[in-house]
């Protein structure tokens, strides 16, 4: 039943029904399923709690590209503890074949070397940027760039937006922000990623390609070795002796398997775990949960915190508020390490016109993508229809609130200057009469928001790492036949949009299985 204490006692010897069970069908779910069931003779198992559909039949809100964070329907539901300044958000995840790739902005940017070096240096082994290019690769399906970097024939599509398919604001600050001194990119996966363009995006003609469509295409649902069982609320990995034996419905079902990956994200695969008695002792025990695996499980939420600085234009050189997402500029704060890009800003076509005194509207949306914040996911309850509480402190450190202030006056900067100067009639948010750090820092609470990146709550690490829960390969520490597979498993959070990182990930720890 729902909220059963985990047990360590031996259970009757059964058949298994399958070999691997997948717990959560997103970006990293359908990866590993549509991976691991490509050996005819291992009987996979996915399980998802939302609802699934015909790659060709999905409803408008995780399909159209414009319809970004779904809808009631194909949501979650969870929403975050206060951040600093009272800050209180939602936090929408996918729940629907396809996950959260079925509702973000469709952002096909790889994590960069630095991103790959820093976790190299903390001591998780073949996780370079060289031991991951080939799964970038190989989900990949683009006609762009180099072919040393880019692959041809993933189930992945990729397309490079070009000049004349982003808006004539974004192009205008393209052109402002490289006369304000930044590199123009041509291919943001490329050696040379930081500095403005148009996106790469998986989107094709205004339709979000997401996993649930591409890696589970309707050939590979069709595989007699695969299942895919979808309104199934996971409760519970059930462990025997130190293994991991069954997964536990939330309707009191047991289905055993000889291996269990969960790929349920950053906030339900640490709820999994908890539930399933793997997590910190103190508040396993609180919750009356026997302890299995005494690990840092949910300690390490990290988020890009999101600030919208928006502008008044004037209607007759605005253009056409299409497409939603079209520009970035991925740039070095002051304190930036090598490698890292810490700064984005997006010129998107988000805001109210009618709260413009112009009637026309744009932002230029900043995020900090390396903060040192770091929040948490515990349980409320053992109930797994209960939501996690979800603690993402963001903005908790001081210096990620002064990279943020030097971020709204990098955006200023290229405001002032070339085309987009002459689109602007005036700054709304935070306003110009806010000019002092203290002013400006002040500001951050009023237009806050989250990038819908969080990752790090049951992270990788090498066997001395304190804050891990995995070994370099997903398997969670103490417990056999249990891995983790999505952005939970990150170290930490990557400087960029962290979908195509989470299907690399996915990619690598598939074929690890597979190599046996």
């Amino acid at each position: 039943m729902p909220g059963q204490q985990p047990s360590g006692q031996s259970l009757q010897p059964q058949a298994l029904e399958f070999d691997c069970i997948v717990v959560g069908a997103g970006s990293a779910g359908a990866v590993m399923a549509a991976r691991l069931s490509e050996d005819a003779d291992r009987r996979v198992l996915l399980l998802e709690a939302g609802p699934s559909y015909a790659p060709d039949a999905y409803p408008d809100a995780v399909r159209l590209q414009h319809m970004i964070g779904g809808d009631a329907t194909h949501d979650w539901g969870y929403g975050a503890e206060p951040s600093w300044g009272d800050v209180r958000l939602p936090v929408p995840r996918g729940k629907v074949l396809g996950g959260s790739s079925a509702i973000n902005a469709g952002v096909a940017m790889r994590a960069p070397a630095g991103d790959f070096a820093r976790w190299t240096a903390a001591g998780l082994e073949h996780w370079t940027a060289a031991d991951v290019l080939p799964f970038f690769q190989k989900s990949e399906r683009t006609v762009h760039g180099d072919d040393a970097v880019h692959g041809r024939e993933g189930p992945w599509p990729i397309h490079y937006l070009q000049e004349d398919e982003v808006s004539d604001m974004q192009r205008a600050f393209i052109a402002s922000a490289v006369q304000a001194g930044f590199a123009r990119v041509q291919d943001f996966n490329g050696a040379q990623p930081f500095g403005v363009g148009a996106y790469p995006m998986n989107n094709r003609m205004g339709q979000r390609l997401n996993t649930g469509m591409t890696y589970l295409s309707q050939a590979v649902r069709e595989r007699p070795n695969l299942s895919i069982r979808a309104q199934q609320l996971v409760d519970r990995v059930e462990v025997d002796q130190g293994r991991a034996v069954a997964v536990l419905l939330g309707d009191g079902q047991r289905i055993a398997a000889r291996d269990i990956v969960l790929c349920a994200g950053a906030y339900g695969t640490p709820a999994i775990l908890l539930r399933s008695g793997i997590g910190p002792a103190a508040d396993l025990r609180a919750l009356g949960v026997e302890v299995l695996a005494d690990l840092p499980v949910g300690q390490r939420l990290q988020e890009h915190p999101f600030f919208y600085t928006t502008w008044a234009a004037r209607p007759e050189k605005a253009g056409l508020p299409l497409p939603p997402v079209g520009a970035i500029l991925w740039a070095q704060s002051s304190q930036a390490a090598p490698g890292v890009g810490d700064l984005h800003v997006s010129a998107v076509h988000y805001g109210d016109p009618a709260s413009s005194p112009t009637g026309a509207i744009f932002t230029l949306a900043l995020a900090l993508t390396r903060p040192r914040s770091t929040g948490s996911v515990t349980l409320r309850s053992r109930d797994p229809a209960v939501a996690p509480r979800i603690a993402l402190n963001l903005l908790a450190d001081t210096h990620d609130r002064r990279l943020m202030v030097e971020g709204i006056e990098l955006i200023r900067r290229i405001a002032r200057q070339g085309p987009l100067a002459e689109i602007i009639t005036e700054e709304l948010t935070p306003g110009a009469l806010s000019l002092r750090y203290e002013a400006l820092e002040a500001a951050l609470p009023r237009s806050l928001d989250i990038y819908h990146h969080p990752t790090s709550t049951a992270p990788m690490g090498a066997a001395n790492d304190p804050h891990a829960v995995t070994d370099h390969q997903g398997r969670v520490r103490g417990i056999e036949g249990l891995r983790v597979a999505d952005a939970s498993s990150f170290p930490d959070v990557p400087c960029v949009a962290t979908n195509p990182t989470v299907i690399m990930l996915a990619e690598r720890i598939s074929q690890w299985m597979r190599d046996g």
